[in-house]
């Protein structure tokens, strides 16, 4: 019995180590894209916040892409707050494109609509450590 509570307690607490993966698994160094688009969705939570922003190209098509950022607690370390950057803002971003061609990247840096050039809080982002 007492084994059975101590394999349940593990995989319990190992659950969220599944969801999180490496920088090299799901992006590629050598494929920054620069982005421009208006915000609209943030998901501020661990281990890795996320925004979405809708993105014209020149033919006028829109498409909604996804960037990754640090963790909430390395944003703030960065500067950033809930309140950096609201949705209906427009955004240029600096990131690493998927490596499967989705329109998915892991952000480097941001620029908000103020001016301000935020460091995405992740391991590439070029920021301060």
């Amino acid at each position: 019995m007492k084994a059975s509570v101590v394999t349940i307690a593990a995989v319990v607490m190992s659950a969220p180590m599944f969801g999180h993966h490496s920088f090299a698994a799901e992006y590629d160094s050598s494929k920054p894209i620069f982005v421009s688009g208006t915000v609209t969705k943030i998901e501020w939570m661990n281990p890795h916040a996320r925004f979405y922003i809708d993105v014209k190209d020149e033919k006028g098509n829109v498409s909604n892409w996804e960037f990754e950022l640090g963790s909430p607690n390395g944003l703030m370390r960065q500067g950033w707050s809930k309140n950096a950057m609201k949705i209906g803002d427009v955004v240029n971003v600096e990131a690493y494109a998927a490596k499967d061609g989705t329109n998915l990247g892991n952000a480097r840096r941001v620029k908000l609509t103020d001016g301000r050039r935020l460091f995405a809080g992740s391991s590439t982002d070029g920021g301060p450590q």
